[in-house]
């Protein structure tokens, strides 16, 4: 059979227009507002990240100055492709999907609406006022720390843990320092002068990153756990840096006692985090010791722990003093913004290219972020802390058209 030029070219030029068109159907419109926690520098969306989804054919609002905590100018933006809004109400009364750093806030939610796309991170376990307003507003919502990976890890919160891990025992230190009411000892001691003893609880990335620097800084550092095999990991990778003995009630009581700076690296993902020291248990600690509590996101790991920030990030409670900001990695908001953009850049794509419905089919890892979803909530540990029902995320997608 002889196949004509003019309908070869007709062709062409068929698949030509086909895929136009499939190219604006698909296209999103993604928006990222500027972070109004307080104190929170870090922003959604990094210019590189922008211009992956520009030159996917997708449309990008900024608001303006949303970089500018993190070094990253409106022009910078504008170059990489994205338009700039002069309110997060232009931002959001436009996206399809809204990309952001922090759990929304009252405010925002309020802008929210159903059928819009939220990814961010949530930490709803801890937080029933936003659960249900995200309930209310019919969006759905995809947490950055609960999305998984082949490993069973948590590749969205593992660059902040890392940060925040680091972090801890910088701010712990400062902590301890007389003038801001810690007992006057410094982390690594001086010769003739016992170094200070650190410990940490948990020994996930928060922990392993919080010990590695206090131990680099000249303390005295033992990590507990519950798990035997993340202790001999940490015994083979660490051996002589640090010291390590398995989690106990006693255990915990007797380290506790003799530290000066404890630091709560405890998580169970997506759920609140258990209360490992009790207010009666402070009295049993050193005058002026320090606890920097890194779980404070998902309700902190001490009874005593309430959400700090950056602006006033400690306090007192029975001698003992509290640093327990919410937002740690935006101290640094520069290398925790590039961080998490490197990070979440594929699920970003993922989701603008395919729709959140056919993304989430795709990867059971970003099935596993999904949190909420038109008035539902489907992540059974948020569920089960906030006693509202849920529905599997996998169920969910077999009954959304």
């Amino acid at each position: 059979m002889v196949v004509s030029k003019n309908a070869v070219f007709s062709k062409q030029l068929f698949l030509a227009f086909t895929n136009l068109y499939r190219k604006k159907e698909t296209q999103m419109k993604i928006g990222c507002p500027k972070e109004i926690k307080p104190q929170e520098f870090r922003v959604g969306l990094t210019p590189t990240a922008v211009f992956e989804l520009t030159r996917n054919e997708h449309s990008v609002l900024i608001e303006t100055n949303a970089g500018g905590g993190a070094g990253f100018s409106d022009q910078d933006y504008r170059n990489s492709g994205a338009d700039i809004a002069e309110t997060s109400e232009d931002v959001f009364a436009t996206s399809d999907m809204i990309i952001k750093v922090k759990e929304p806030q009252a405010i925002e939610r309020k802008m929210l609406r159903e059928g819009q796309l939220l990814f961010t991170y949530l930490h709803l376990a801890p937080d029933p006022d936003q659960t249900q307003d995200l309930m209310d507003s019919g969006c759905t919502a995809i947490a950055y720390e609960t999305v998984t990976d082949d490993n069973g890890g948590l590749p969205l919160l593992a660059p902040m843990s890392e940060v925040a891990g680091r972090l801890s025992p910088q701010v712990g230190a400062w902590t301890l320092q007389k003038a801001n009411g810690g007992r006057g000892v410094l982390l690594g001691g001086v010769p003739g002068v016992e170094a200070s003893k650190v410990l940490v609880i948990g020994g996930g990335i928060v922990g392993t990153n919080a010990a590695r620097v206090a131990a680099g800084m000249g303390a005295n550092v033992t990590v507990i756990d519950r798990s035997l095999t993340r202790l001999r990991y940490l015994d083979d990778l660490f051996s002589g840096t640090f010291k390590n003995a398995f989690a106990s009630a006693a255990v915990l009581a007797e380290l506790a006692a003799s530290a000066d700076l404890i630091i709560g690296a405890v998580l169970v993902p997506g759920a609140a985090a258990p209360k490992l020291i009790s207010k009666s248990h402070l009295t049993t600690l050193k005058s002026g010791a320090a606890i920097v509590d890194v779980a404070i996101d998902q309700g902190g790991c001490f009874e005593t722990s309430r959400a700090t920030t950056h602006e006033d990030p400690i306090y007192e409670v029975e001698g003992i003093m509290h640093y327990c900001v919410a937002n740690m990695p935006g101290a640094v908001s520069r290398t925790s913004t590039i961080a998490l953009g490197n990070a979440t850049l594929p699920f970003v794509m993922a989701l603008a290219n395919k729709g959140w419905k056919q993304a989430c089919s795709d990867d059971i890892h970003l099935l596993n972020g999904l949190n909420v979803h038109a008035g539902d909530l489907t992540y059974q540990a948020v569920g089960e802390a906030l006693g509202i029902p849920t529905i599997a995320p996998g169920l969910l997608l077999r009954t959304v058209a």
